[in-house]
């Protein structure tokens, strides 16, 4: 059985990635600059933001956080996008999420240019997803088609199921697969919380993929023998016997998978490590549209 190392793929992507930049710098070039807009003082948006700054600076861009009080009104909020939007020194712009209960996500969200919007939410931008044109991919679902492919584990004609059908990861991540491109050319299905007889369709699967959302779901019952089983999802639950109070699992039960598996990914080091990394690459990758 093998795990698939999301850490150490981190570790290559940015490799890649700074050296390129270096590249341009040593050409007489800017630095590519990331910018992050936060509203309001959410623990875990905040430990994100300050997760970015850091990745930002190993792989030698620049970032700047616009941080913005929760009692922004959406108006204001719309405005600071605008400005980021018309500045010229500024070539990725994410917001980060969830934004305070009084303002629109999708109004702000669709505010980003196209061309900054390497969170891939703008319609443009899902538009050539599922067009299969060149575009910014979502961070997430892009991570699992790396650690696919840089572990070599052979997508076309297999059977994938993907549980989840979010706009964020389980309906993006069906079409990055079913594309008729290298390391894609899958067989997908989907399935959710109406799907029926969801034990059996999961266990038919050659590549499990769950971004369902619930700890530790999916166990034993569901994985085919000598399957790949990649696991989105990221839980804290409480766990007295631990020190911290709690453990970091995901969405599928690893202990009991893990024996009936041919490769899976873990939680924590897997498919999030690579998340940052790929959100890196779109912020490169609109930088260099710019050149």
């Amino acid at each position: 059985m093998t795990i698939i190392d999301g850490k150490l793929l981190a570790q290559e992507i940015k490799h890649e990635i700074a050296t390129k930049v270096a590249s341009f710098i040593d050409e007489g070039k800017s630095a590519p600059h990331l910018a992050v807009v936060i509203a309001g003082d959410d623990g875990a948006s905040l430990t994100y933001v300050e997760s970015i700054k850091k990745n930002t600076k190993e792989v030698g861009f620049l970032c700047s956080a616009y941080q913005f009080p929760a009692s922004i009104s959406e108006r204001e909020l719309l405005e600071a996008i605008d400005f980021i939007n018309h500045d010229d020194e500024i070539d990725g712009c994410i917001v980060q999420l969830p934004l305070p209960k009084h303002i629109d996500k999708q109004k702000v969200v669709q505010k980003i240019y196209p061309k900054k919007d390497v969170d891939c939410f703008h319609t443009e931008n899902i538009g050539k997803l599922v067009l299969g044109e060149d575009g910014f991919l979502p961070a997430t679902p892009n991570a699992v088609m790396e650690l696919l492919k840089r572990y070599e584990i052979e997508t076309t004609g297999k059977n994938c199921v993907v549980v989840g059908r979010s706009n964020i990861v389980g309906k993006p991540l069906a079409l990055l697969l079913v594309q008729n491109t290298p390391h894609a050319d899958a067989t997908v299905t989907i399935c959710h919380s109406k799907t029926k007889n969801m034990k059996e369709v999961c266990a038919q699967a050659d590549i499990l993929l769950v971004a369902i959302g619930k700890p530790e779901f999916i166990t034993a019952e569901y994985v085919k023998k000598d399957a790949v089983v990649i696991d989105v999802g990221i839980h804290r639950i409480e766990d007295k016997n631990s020190e911290k109070g709690y453990r970091i699992c995901g969405d599928v039960k690893f202990s009991e998978v893990s024996k009936k598996c041919r490769a899976i990914t873990p939680v924590p080091g897997g498919v999030g490590s690579v998340t940052m990394a790929c959100l890196l690459k779109n912020t490169l990758k609109a930088y260099q549209q710019k050149l």
